[in-house]
């Protein structure tokens, strides 16, 4: 963004804090319309001297920016990387970090400021070490307990590092794709590359720290030790002006600087190692060409979010995961702490509310808010999961170690911890564990949901929650007071229920507050009874608790009632006949809040009808008054006078609506429920009474909602391919609760899927897996959350051989070191007893009682098995060694094949992927020795699963609708201004490397795309692509559709080779995902063909077609307009490969299905019978002259092909766009009948190449893969 004409900064549409409207700006105004002073936001360049080398940069920074981004900016600088410790200067004057650029006097006229270098402090000196540790690459590898192993790891570079199409034998890694192999799980590790140069063999911290006192006055703060590439040693000193080689060694302690030729001294560690090892500068360009290899974003350090990890990963023995030794490693705790480890000590909470008490007037305000917010959870947010870590291990001392463990709290890094069980016995009625484990993750969404609202005067704490291996733990920062005794007669709540609901407090204090709250959730005020029948109009459910802080702040806690109890699911009903309703694990069935927001909305729109049609009605009726009045006075006036009477009337009516323009008042809208019906509330009063009833049919209706309204919308949806189905449990998850559906209703979804027929079985399936993925978390979460830490690796596999290894061992035998057993004597070994016949049951028990949905007999033959052991390993954050997985004993024989590799492949190709597999576990050999499918060894760690209250920026969401909106508007270079504009706002707060910025990239991508601007396209789809594989996962629904997605535009762009790289790649990532024949992959894979066109592989491509034709046969059947169209496009793609007989075959049955379904007269019917006679007559052509000549090939007769792609935008044409010219002209066409015909060509009549289906004739959609009425315009 360094353009003159900058975005504007202010959002056209944008929405303040508390949801007012704020008008746009002109961006050349000075001042707003309450007469604040605006700063303009255009860029310009700021020019950086360095010291010493007179050497300057030139930075573009924005007048809204402050001092510290370019301080920064320098710091990422290639040329002034050695600088870390610094302040900044204009005319000689030191600028603060925290000035605004606009705030500097006289910068703006001269943009000039000189870096000027700082004294070090011991913590400075420290972070110095750390950072140009980092920066020449002598920092070792990392064990992390939290993000795991290769996280945040991408493969985009392993993926164009492939030849591109030039000789026929790098074509064919292209164009050949073997359909029916399975998928391979060896394109999810990375490609193990060399070691990186070595700029210097170690840097550490020198055994003589820290500096004794006397030399601590003289400025002295750390020593170090450096071992240069030429083999020397050198301890250094670190001063508080800079860095110098001292006089000391292993054995003597002499920390003066030293003399002679090796005496050197630089304020910067970087030019110290530059002047005492002379190999030092090549050997770090050599390093710095060896990461610019790679992409800049796909070694970007995430800083804002947990990166994500692989639930695959390399065998130990690969260098990928080699553990390399690093002195300094097991010093960086006090590098980054100090000796005292009070530099990460943190008041997390003093954090949260001052940061959210900042001003957010001005757009700049909001984005530095916004932007500290954002960081600020993210640290608090790796700090919490690796806390919950240490006290699942059992590392953190209670501070109540004489409760039982489940009522056990702690206290680590100044942060709250307890367990999300029923230690205490608050939810026994609800539900026990089973409850409160429900309630503390209702409990961090409702949080989340707070935190968005952004309300004035209401606080939240941190809140996280983290699985791990069975335990669920809760993290919060400690709100002051929230520990203090309350005196006699005093409640520490002072709103919602004390004490259970025995007693209730009603401060009016947090009245308002808690008010603005209940607006924005649709909560409705309401009345509630203490145990003593008193009552207590609250403003939000009793069970949420306002707690006034001793810092005078109005906390608001215990937030998983915020919307009412499903009581549709509790009593149950006609949906899920045959199962016992109490035998639900719990009384949290809570609606979602998503679904309040969907019947709101509904309601508003019911509402809004209502008032129209009630206008509309008086208007008709005045109107007719109005007209019977005109007629009297017609028939009572003269000519002339009747002519200007009626002018006169018309004129009247013109006006008055021009007078008063038609605005609903929507103040009168009013849609809340009570979250507290149907919870053993007792009103006292017939009236009371009264009001609960009306209450409780509220929340009836909105049972009614969900399950009707919302359940039906999304199966007809899905149906009729409005929006494309889910690949994964992930993405189902998401859309789920986007519709807002709970997920206890896969069973029911599982149900009308099924009903619904071949069309829906693909969601069907994914919700079976799903259900039985989440009974086996359930199931092994009951074993592992007891069980010591070192034992749990044989729980697992033994687990996993009993869910999905059976076919190879169908009695598999837990593997437990025997060392281990006697030396943990008191664990709980209950896991051994488990059986895959028990496992089954106790699954099919958990499917039944948790979705009250039966599973068939012999599903875990039907299940998916690597997809299912994808989905388990996701939910309970294993991380597998990788092998070649034997899930039955038919596989040991066919364990070689690879998904992507065809008969047709190169034996180089063959013996490359050979080589591969050296060493590794993945190798055939040991592979088939194994006598069960998994091992503990291939355990190689366990991740915590975290939730957060993460709130997204509001700012960035308000600006990129804004600028959708002004597209829409045709105010098209305003609304790209907004979008650049909300892309910036995106990186600034979120940073480069973020899931939301992943979202935004892949949004905008589209956006440029139907914008024609293809470049721009192509760019912001790889980035979204390379930043899905670092947030979302390498094999993510997400990431797979940003490759889709790349894959396109590069295809529209005109690079049809790279993009059916990335094409390739997504669908052999979609095969691991969900496995063959989902349905959304009959559009990629008619893409995939016709880019095959593109690059003239016409056999290819027929394959192709025919595959994709095979998918919708299953799906939609054959005599589906779908498989019609998919029939007309390989009649095309027949007669481009030269098989013309084939091709009217193809046509012909195109043409008989359309006139069967479609009729005669229809558009595309006539279009498919040109194209069959056209068809026929060539076909008629090439038989005659090759009986005529038998000499002569057919395909030396037939030119056809040549002229009937179009290398455009698309490839293949429907029968509503007819290729002119695209056929060879056969002079008179032959009047024969067209069966007569086709038995003079093949000597027969011919017959359709597939078997007929009968199946539904439901007219496709656009996103179903093909258009509604016929065949696509556009395939790709």
């Amino acid at each position: 963004m360094t353009t003159d004409n900058a975005p504007v900064a202010t959002p056209a549409a944008e929405r303040g804090a508390q949801g007012q409207s704020i008008v746009a700006k002109d961006p050349s105004a000075q001042a707003t319309e309450d007469g604040t002073e605006q700063v303009d936001d255009t860029l310009f360049n700021v020019t950086i001297y360095l010291p010493h080398d007179d050497k300057s940069i030139k930075i573009p920074v924005s007048p809204l920016e402050q001092i510290h981004e370019i301080r920064q900016s320098i710091i990422e600088h290639p040329i002034a990387l050695q600088y870390s410790c610094f302040h900044l200067e204009h005319n000689d004057t030191r600028i603060n970090d925290f000035l605004q650029v606009s705030e500097v006097e006289g910068l703006a006229n001269m943009p000039i400021l000189h870096v000027v270098e700082d004294p070090y402090t011991e913590k400075e000196a420290r972070i110095h070490m750390i950072r140009i540790r980092e920066l020449i690459g002598a920092a070792g590898d990392r064990t992390d307990t939290v993000q795991g192993i290769l996280s945040g790891v991408s493969i985009y570079d392993d993926i164009v590092d492939v030849p591109r199409v030039g000789a026929e034998a790098e074509a064919q890694d292209i164009v050949e794709y073997d359909f029916a192999a399975p998928p391979s799980l060896a394109m999810l590790i990375p490609k193990e590359t060399g070691p990186a140069p070595k700029t210097v063999k170690s840097i550490s911290l020198s055994p003589w720290n820290p500096p004794p006192a006397p030399l601590r006055q003289k400025g002295h703060l750390i020593y170090l030790m450096v071992s240069t590439n030429e083999g020397e040693q050198f301890q250094i000193t670190g001063h508080v002006g800079g860095f110098f080689v001292n006089n000391s060694s292993n054995a003597k302690f002499d920390p003066s600087p030293k003399t002679g030729p090796k005496g050197h001294a630089a304020h910067s560690l970087f030019t110290l190692l530059e002047k005492i090892s002379p190999s030092f500068a090549s050997s770090y360009a050599e390093f710095q060409e060896v990461t610019n290899r790679k992409d800049p974003l796909a070694t970007f350090q995430i800083g804002n979010s947990f990166p994500s990890a692989p639930w695959l990963v390399p065998s130990i023995d690969s260098p990928l995961c080699a553990h390399s030794s690093d002195t300094a490693r097991p010093q960086e705790t006090f590098l980054l702490s100090g000796a005292e480890n009070t530099d990460s000590l943190r008041d997390w909470n003093e954090e949260f509310q001052s940061a959210k008490e900042l001003p957010r007037d001005m757009i700049q305000d909001r984005v530095f808010r916004e932007r500290l917010l954002s960081k600020l959870f993210a640290d608090y947010n790796d700090a919490a999961a690796r806390g919950a870590v240490l006290v699942a291990r059992g590392e953190v001392a209670p501070l109540n170690p004489t409760e039982a463990r489940d009522a056990q709290i702690f206290v680590y890094n100044n942060i709250f911890f307890s367990f999300g069980a029923d230690g205490v016995g608050t939810f026994t009625s609800e539900g026990g564990d089973e409850a409160a484990r429900v309630a503390t993750g209702k409990d961090v969404l409702g949080v989340k949901l707070v935190n968005q609202l952004d309300i004035d005067g209401l606080y939240t704490p941190g809140t996280v929650v983290v699985d791990y291996l069975g335990k669920r733990i809760v993290g919060q920062s400690i709100v002051p007071g929230i520990f203090k005794q309350p005196e006699p007669g005093e409640n520490q709540i002072h709103y919602g229920a004390v004490d259970g609901k025995d007693v209730v407090a009603a401060d009016e204090r947090f009245a308002a507050p808690f008010e603005k709250l209940a607006t924005a959730l649709r909560v409705k005020k309401h009345a509630v009874w203490d145990k003593e029948n008193k009552r207590f109009d609250l403003e939000a459910s009793v069970e949420m608790k306002g707690l006034l802080g001793t810092d005078g702040r109005k906390y608001v806690l215990d937030l998983y009632r915020i919307t009412p109890l499903d009581i549709a699911w509790m009593d149950g009903d006609t949906l899920s006949e045959g199962f016992n309703y109490a035998d639900y694990p719990h009384r949290m069935t809570v609606l979602r809040p998503e679904l309040i927001e969907t019947m709101g909305k509904a309601k508003a729109r019911e509402f809004v009808n209502t008032e129209i049609k009630s206008r509309t009605e008086a208007k008709v009726a005045e109107q007719a008054k109005n007209d019977f009045k005109a007629t009297i006075a017609s028939e009572s006036a003269a000519a002339g006078d009747n002519e200007n009477g009626a002018a006169k009337a018309e004129d009247t009516n013109d006006e008055k609506p021009a007078e008063t323009i038609d605005r609903i008042d929507m103040s009168d809208f009013k849609f809340a429920l009570n979250p507290d019906v149907f919870s053993n509330q007792e009103p006292q009063t017939e009236e009371e009474h009264t009001q609960m009833a009306e209450d409780e049919q509220a929340v009836k209706e909105a049972c009614y909602f969900l399950r009707c309204e919302v359940m039906d919308g999304l199966m007809k949806d899905l149906k009729e391919s409005e929006i494309s189905f889910p690949m994964d449990g992930r993405s189902l998850t998401r859309l789920l609760h986007r519709r807002g559906i709970n997920m206890r209703y896969l069973g029911k979804l599982a149900q009308k899927s099924a009903a619904d027929g071949s069309r829906l079985e693909c969601f069907r399936e994914l919700c079976v897996r799903e259900m039985v993925s989440r009974s086996f978390k359930h199931i092994a979460a009951k074993y592992l959350k007891y069980l010591p830490l070192p034992l749990t690796s044989s729980c697992l596999s033994h687990l996993l051989n009993c869910l999905v290894g059976f076919g190879l061992n169908p009695n598999p035998v837990a593997e437990i070191d025997e060392s281990l057993k006697d030396l943990f004597a008191d664990a709980d070994l209950g896991f051994q007893t488990v059986t895959p016949e028990s496992l089954r049951e106790d699954i099919k028990r958990e499917t039944a009682r948790r979705y009250r949905f039966t599973l068939e007999d012999s599903w875990w033959h039907q299940i998916r098995h690597l997809q299912l052991l994808r989905e388990v390993a996701l939910k309970l954050g294993l991380q597998i060694q990788i092998r070649n997985f034997i899930f039955s004993a038919l596989e040991v024989d066919s364990v070689s094949a690879s998904n992507g590799q065809t008969s047709g492949e190169s034996k180089k190709s063959n013996k490359k992927k050979k080589n591969n597999r050296d060493g590794s576990p993945a190798s055939v050999a040991s592979t088939l020795n194994a006598p069960h499918t998994f091992r503990p060894d291939d355990f190689v760690n366990v991740m915590p699963i975290v939730k957060d209250s993460s709130p997204r920026s509001t700012l960035a969401e308000e600006t990129m609708e804004a600028g959708r909106l002004s597209i829409y508007q045709n105010q098209r270079k305003l609304g790209e201004d907004l979008l650049l504009e909300s892309l910036s706002l995106h990186e600034q707060i979120y940073g480069l490397v973020h899931p939301e910025v992943a979202q935004m990239y892949h949004t905008l991508s589209q956006i440029y795309f139907q914008l024609d601007q293809k470049e721009a396209a192509v760019e912001l789809a790889r980035k979204a692509a390379i930043v899905a594989e670092r947030t979302f996962g390498l094999d993510s629904a997400e990431t797979v559709l940003d490759y889709l997605n790349l894959s396109l535009f590069l295809h529209q762009r005109g690079d049809s080779q790279l993009a059916l790289v990335y094409a390739k790649h997504a669908l052999k990532l979609w095969k691991i995902i969900y496995g063959p024949d989902h349905p959304d992959t009959i559009t990629t894979m008619n893409n995939y063909a016709v880019m095959l066109q593109s690059v003239k592989a016409y056999h290819e491509s027929r394959r192709w077609f025919e595959e994709s034709l095979r998918v919708c046969d299953l799906i939609f059947g054959r005599q589906s307009v779908n498989s019609a169209t998919l029939l007309f496009q390989l009649a095309q793609a027949l007669a481009l490969d030269q098989d013309a007989t084939a091709a009217v075959s193809s046509m012909r049955e195109s043409y008989n299905i359309f006139k069967k379904t479609l009729g005669a007269d229809d558009k595309n019917t006539v279009e498919a019978e040109h194209w069959l006679e056209q068809l026929t007559s060539n076909a008629v052509l090439i038989a005659r002259q090759a009986k005529n000549e038998k000499d002569r090939t057919t395909r030396g007769s037939f030119s056809f092909a040549s002229r009937t792609v179009s290398h455009g935008a698309s490839t293949t044409k429907g029968p509503s766009e007819r290729v002119h010219g695209a056929l060879i002209n056969s002079g008179a066409q032959d009047e024969r009948d067209i069966d007569e015909l086709m038995k003079y060509i093949g000597g027969k009549d011919e017959k359709s190449g597939g078997k007929k289906r009968t199946g539904r004739t439901r007219l496709p959609n656009k996103r179903g893969g093909v258009p509604a009425t016929g065949p696509p315009k556009k395939s790709a």
